[in-house]
């Protein structure tokens, strides 16, 4: 049997607006290790960017990009036809943003994730990919790390491709909250429905101990080539999403305890 991964858990942060809320932020934060923190164009704003890199800060909590289309009426939930170099404006303007406060909080920027659609955009194109993936070489000066800023995405595709062309570190990602189809394809909805937290369990045991990623038809595929860590995403706007991160979080640490890595 292969080692277990070595996983974090991450979650999508800072999605409210104004005077609206979305995700108990404050909860999830106890939970988590990453945080993807949105850029003004799928949802928040200044005051909630500001308030969310805090957060993050206090709770010792690394702090990565979350851009997306522009596209506040539809969450990013929504494809847009757009060319590499317009994407790679867009995510420059909302991952300068971000910076700014992480510079303001003295925190590194960690990672660069895109939001929604676009997540799954770039994923199937590879010249997309590679200018969302480039990004991170401009940000290299705020990294968390020597290596430079990191790319988070889908395992064995573009996302992993243009990484690995590019030189970029990449944190492969799976989603203990969201479905995965037979062929092993994301299904980004734009609402999420709830998610009971004993299938939650088992597919993240799936992912952990066997390498293997559960599908709606009851299959179990390979997370990917030369993928030795994963990072766990739970979403805020899941129904549930605190004890889901906490479940999630639960199993993390005692497979990272058995194996060896804490």
């Amino acid at each position: 049997m292969s080692k277990p991964l070595k996983a974090t858990v991450n979650c999508d942060m800072g999605e409210g607006f104004s005077l609206y809320t979305i995700g108990d932020d404050e909860g999830l934060m106890k939970t988590i290790h990453l945080a993807n923190v949105a850029c003004g164009f799928h949802a928040s704003d200044f005051s909630v960017m500001n308030k969310t890199v805090a957060l993050a800060k206090s709770n010792n909590v690394l702090v990565g990009a979350h851009p997306s289309l522009p596209d506040l009426q539809g969450f990013g939930r929504r494809e847009m036809a757009i060319e590499p170099d317009e994407l790679e404006s867009c995510f420059i303007y909302q991952v300068g943003a971000l910076d700014g406060f992480l510079k303001r909080y003295g925190l590194p920027l960690n990672h660069i994730k895109p939001h929604g659609s676009v997540y799954g955009q770039t994923a199937r194109s590879i010249d997309l990919a590679r200018a969302v993936v480039g990004i991170t070489k401009i940000f290299k000066s705020s990294a968390a790390s020597p290596q430079g800023v990191a790319f988070m995405g889908l395992a064995g595709t573009a996302h992993q491709q243009a990484a690995e062309e590019l030189g970029v570190p990449f944190i492969a990602e799976w989603f203990a909250d969201l479905d995965y189809n037979d062929e092993g394809k994301l299904l980004i909805t734009k609402k999420h429905d709830p998610v009971p937290i004993e299938v939650v369990r088992q597919r993240v045991t799936n992912l952990l101990r066997f390498h293997k990623v559960s599908t709606v038809g009851g299959k179990l595929l390979d997370i990917g080539a030369n993928i030795a860590e994963v990072s766990i995403c739970c979403h805020s706007d899941t129904p549930g999403a605190v004890e889901i991160a906490q479940a999630v979080k639960a199993l993390v640490d005692e497979s990272n305890k058995e194996a060896g890595y804490v």
